[in-house]
């Protein structure tokens, strides 16, 4: 008999299609330790690119830094989305 993993379940149905109206203060708190995350790892993704002697592995610690850069500003990008969105109701 084969069983489904039990994460990949919960992921199927937990799924919305667009994110709720108002943001409750546990999501926001989340959202603000996202982007504290991405940040931290940003700074610490560049600065171990900057002490690389191997160009290979700075290149692909910067990738590293430039994904969560990306991250980050999707985060604020749909902060800043939902709050125009509030504004005009």
């Amino acid at each position: 008999m084969q069983m489904q993993p039990q994460n990949q379940q919960n992921q199927q149905t937990a799924m919305m299609p667009q994110p709720p109206q108002v943001i409750s203060t546990k999501d926001s708190l989340y959202l603000t330790d996202m982007l504290s995350w991405n940040l931290l790892a940003i700074k610490k993704a560049h600065s171990f690119a900057a002490q690389c002697q191997d160009q290979e592995v700075s290149k692909a610690i910067e990738q590293c830094c430039q994904m969560h850069q990306r991250h980050y500003d999707k985060i604020l990008q749909h902060l800043q989305n939902t709050q125009q969105s509030q504004m005009l109701q």
